[in-house]
């Protein structure tokens, strides 16, 4: 079954988000209010496999392994099944 795993990796409480700041600041000079701006990297993973659980550990692993650094990172993971359409052609 394919699944598409939506990661979201974010800096952890506390580490500097240097771009976060520069764009709160940007905004700020086109009078745009905000409070607070974070950066967050998201990944959208397609990827096959035979169960939901094993599709979760292996972007589990992506995340450890190469995604997100656990010492200045957070990432969250939603998970989907993706219906595949008959006569739909292949995303590259």
């Amino acid at each position: 079954m394919k699944y598409a795993a939506r990661v979201a990796v974010r800096l952890k409480p506390g580490v500097l988000d240097a771009e976060g700041k520069n764009v709160k600041k940007a905004l700020d000079l086109l009078n745009i209010e905000v409070e607070e701006v974070d950066s967050i990297k998201t990944y959208e993973v397609i990827l096959e496999r035979a169960s939901e659980q094993e599709a979760r550990a292996t972007i589990e692993e992506a995340c450890r392994r190469l995604l997100a650094n656990p010492v200045v990172h957070d990432f969250e993971i939603s998970l989907r099944p993706v219906a595949e359409q008959a006569g739909a052609p292949a995303r590259k």
